[in-house]
């Protein structure tokens, strides 16, 4: 089968013609390129019988000599009669070339990393594959908590013997926090932003996988309303001047006290209206004072110093900030929802 396939290409190849270079190219790439109709022979070589090998290797050289053979004496008369000259128009205008857009979500973590930057703020990063140790232990989570079990948490192993050897997914970027706190003594001013694992169902509201900005500040003399200052300035950078906040009480392990925030609704003017579900306020983000226990379990004396901390979903301000009302567009790469954010880039 092999010699006939061979044969064929030799009559394929001697027959070969070309009118310009293009063409010309064409049949180089056709019978020579390394995905070529020789080359593919050549890959089928080592199937013959070894009896046959001898006389089929010749041949697939015979036929690649002639191919070379056959193309440089085209291209040779391809140049002597001046048809090989390119047949593209160079002065012709370029096609054009659709530029890409900044993800949504990268759009609103830049945004949020400017105002906390010029609030004196600096970025922290830490992984994404941690211990249970910064992930739970240090931010003051009890060893029964329901955090840890698995319907909350994506384990990549587990000790029975010693949960704070369990290695994850981080489930929140408040380790980034641990990690700076036992290493950095205060002043400590930074915000972490990064993606988080959840064990949730994917939903219009919900992903397995979503992005937080969190925010650390420990000083001495450091106040609540330290907190909710900086945090009346981020909300009026974001969503705009005439932005009210409300800090409603509620509770964090590692925060003490804790409260969740919400902002006066930008759609309704606060007057209430079905975004806000009427009551003139959207929730966007946890806040509250950084636990004593924190500190002391990394290594900051929490007699010394105190601090705030701050979480927030980035998706959660995107659906603010451009009414996107299912998660999952965020991770589908859909061109057309990505093609909307182009004027915001």
């Amino acid at each position: 089968m092999i010699l006939e396939k061979i044969e064929q290409l030799l009559k394929e190849v001697n027959g070969l013609t070309a009118s310009n270079a293009e063409e010309i190219e064409a049949l180089r790439l056709k019978y020579l390129s390394k995905k070529g109709e020789i080359t593919a022979l050549m890959a089928d070589f080592r199937n013959v019988a070894a009896e046959q090998k001898k006389a089929v290797g010749m041949k697939i050289n015979e036929l690649k000599q002639t191919a070379m053979e056959r193309i440089n004496a085209l291209r040779e008369q391809c140049e002597s009669s001046g048809s090989c000259e390119s047949t593209l128009d160079l002065t012709r205008t370029a096609y054009p070339i659709d530029l890409g857009t900044r993800h949504p979500l990268s759009i609103v973590t830049n945004e949020i990393i400017d105002i906390f930057s010029r609030m004196g703020f600096t970025l922290a990063d830490g992984p994404e594959v941690e211990d249970d140790l910064h992930v739970f232990t240090k931010m003051n989570f009890a060893a029964d908590h329901p955090a840890r079990d698995m319907q909350d948490t994506f384990f990549v192993s587990q000790h029975p013997d010693d949960v704070t050897k369990n290695i994850l997914l981080r489930s929140h970027t408040s380790s980034v926090q641990a990690r700076v706190m036992e290493k950095t003594q205060p002043p400590i001013r930074i915000i972490c932003p990064g993606r988080v694992y959840r064990n949730e169902a994917i939903t219009a509201r919900a992903h397995c996988f979503f992005h937080q900005v969190e925010g650390l500040y420990i000083d001495k003399n450091v106040s609540f309303t330290d907190l909710k200052q900086v945090l009346l300035t981020f909300a009026r950078e974001m969503f705009g001047a005439d932005t009210d906040i409300r800090l409603r009480p509620s509770y964090f392990p590692f925060t003490e006290p804790s409260a969740e925030m919400d902002i006066s609704c930008f759609i309704c003017g606060g007057e209430g209206c079905g975004f806000c579900k009427h009551t003139g306020w959207v929730e966007i983000l946890g806040c509250g004072m950084v636990h004593p226990n924190v500190l002391e379990k990394c290594g900051i004396d929490s007699k010394v110093y105190t601090g705030y901390a701050f979480g927030m979903g980035v998706e959660r301000i995107a659906n603010l900030k451009y009414s996107v009302s299912d998660l999952r567009l965020f991770s589908e790469n859909d061109t057309r929802f990505l093609r909307e954010f182009e004027a915001a880039n």
